[in-house]
């Protein structure tokens, strides 16, 4: 993101206050938990699975909808034009891939006590094998995605400050604020800053889209006729390969993002199983808000920056905010304020991803196969402090991106997708077998990474992870109905008298 008109001091002083604000919730959401329960691996990582409406909401929201959304589609739909609307459909096919298996997976989730993604798949499948090779898919994506986000928080505090803190400062110090806020306080303390970080990012992507049609002077009627006059193949109707991509893509993440470990987690978070279902009947509508306005201030930007390179179009929304900033005190003052909120809002991406990664190591591997004798406390205290050197590592990553933000976002999906068929078809298919499963995965995880290594072409238009899901699905089927099932038929009816395993 450029530097901006309204940067120096009062960019500084926003974020301040922003950090101020996540540091005193993360305090106060550990002091105001039970005594020791923080310390609880369900406590720390899943809020004692309390997590109301608003709260829930919020973080699903923020989970959803990270730095990327704001920072990376803007400048995919400047490049691509009305072919990138696919970010709303493949937003809202997020929502419809929860439905699939969220209220199913919650209910033996609440029974059996599960704490990561991977307490369903040992429990569904009673295999070490899968169970290690989901761990290594979840912590690849987590890693990418957690990638991502500091990548576009670097790039947020930069231009929001005008390049008065420079990118490296910006991420060291936010990600500092990001440990501290979620070592005290773990989900809850993610959870709390997500409601005060989902607002800002509603509210501040509306003032972007407001000033933006303001300053391009007509509506949506006005900027297509724009467009086809100007660039005609961005108002264009796609071509064969670039729709069976858009197909492709709403499936791919489509399923994809709705099997984030991090989402998943919240998925177990939740009150109750009516809580779920309010807070995704809400969540659908929220594309249409978020990656829909998005996608209009990108187009809004081909009128009032043509022309731009690749790189130089990945600054397109710190150019925006630049104009919008310079119409009047009004917007002047909402974009310090709201642009802040944005940065914030990248911050509370990567919170959620960095608590969920710490759980799948500190209790699938650690907790499992490394000291299975160590108490909770003691799991809890090495997820914090491996989270801390994973962050670590990003961020001498970080320094020197090695691809446009939404590249680094479709990279994850490869081989995120692939633990699908162990969520989806393992709640619904009781003859779904631990061995094809775990070959499943493994097959369609080298294809989809061998592809993306090797920068083969896609097939027609298809994505190397939806190539390799399909053949994971392949595998899982006829591998199933050629052998006897040995693992645990799904279960989704309480069993009152049975005790919950931790």
């Amino acid at each position: 993101m450029t530097g901006l008109s309204f940067g120096g001091l009062s960019g500084i002083l926003v974020l301040v206050a922003y950090a101020a604000a996540m540091l005193l919730i993360g305090y106060f959401a550990g002091r105001g938990q039970p005594s020791g329960e923080h310390k609880t691996a369900r406590g720390y990582y899943l809020g004692g699975s309390g997590l109301g409406f608003v709260a829930l909401f919020f973080t699903l929201y923020a989970t959803q909808y990270s730095g990327n959304s704001i920072v990376g589609y803007a400048p995919e739909a400047y490049r691509s034009g009305f072919l990138w609307w696919q970010s709303v459909p493949f937003m809202i096919a997020v929502i419809a891939g929860y439905l699939l298996f969220a209220p199913r997976l919650y209910a033996i989730a609440k029974r059996e006590s599960f704490v990561t993604p991977t307490d369903w798949v040992r429990y569904r499948f009673r295999s070490t094998p899968v169970s290690l090779l989901v761990a290594a898919l979840m912590l690849w994506g987590l890693a990418n995605y957690l990638l991502e986000q500091l990548i576009a928080m670097g790039h947020g505090i930069s231009g929001l400050t005008g390049n008065t803190v420079p990118y490296q400062v910006g991420v060291i110090a936010f990600v500092v604020v990001m440990l501290v806020y979620s070592w005290a306080g773990g989900m809850r303390a993610v959870a709390l800053t997500d409601v005060m970080q989902g607002i800002a990012l509603l509210v501040g992507v509306a003032v972007l889209l407001i000033g933006a049609l303001y300053l391009s002077g007509g509506g949506l009627g006005e900027l297509t006729r724009h467009l086809a006059d100007t660039d005609p193949v961005k108002a264009g109707v796609p071509s064969g390969e670039d729709s069976v991509n858009w197909l492709s893509m709403i499936i791919m993440i489509g399923i994809g993002a709705a099997v984030y470990p991090h989402a998943i987690q919240r998925i177990y978070a939740a009150r109750s199983e009516r809580t779920l279902k309010r807070s995704l009947a809400i969540m659908a509508w929220m594309p249409l808000v978020t990656t829909g306005v998005v996608f209009v201030v990108g187009i809004v930007g081909i009128k009032l920056f043509p022309g731009l390179s690749e790189d130089d179009s990945e600054q397109l929304v710190g150019l925006i905010a630049n104009e919008v900033a310079g119409i009047n005190l009004f917007f002047y003052v909402l974009m310090i304020l709201l642009f802040g909120g944005v940065v914030a809002a990248i911050v509370s991406t990567a919170d959620s991803a960095l608590l969920s990664l710490s759980s799948v190591v500190s209790r699938d591997l650690y907790g499992r196969h490394i000291a299975p004798q160590a108490s909770e406390r003691k799991q809890v205290l090495v997820g914090k402090v491996v989270g801390v050197v994973a962050v670590a590592i990003l961020l001498l990553v970080a320094w020197n991106p090695p691809s446009t933000l939404f590249n680094i976002f479709v990279l994850k999906f490869e081989l995120i997708v692939q633990i699908a068929p162990a969520f989806i078809l393992g709640l619904y298919w009781r003859r779904l077998s631990a061995g094809p499963v775990f070959w499943g995965m493994l097959a369609g995880a080298l294809l989809a990474g061998a592809w993306t290594v090797f920068d083969v072409d896609k097939l027609h238009g298809i994505p190397a992870g939806l190539l390799g899901l399909a053949l994971n699905v392949v595998i899982c089927v006829v591998g199933s109905l050629l052998t006897t099932p040995t693992a645990r038929t799904p279960d989704t009816q309480p069993h009152p008298a049975q005790p919950a395993r931790s």
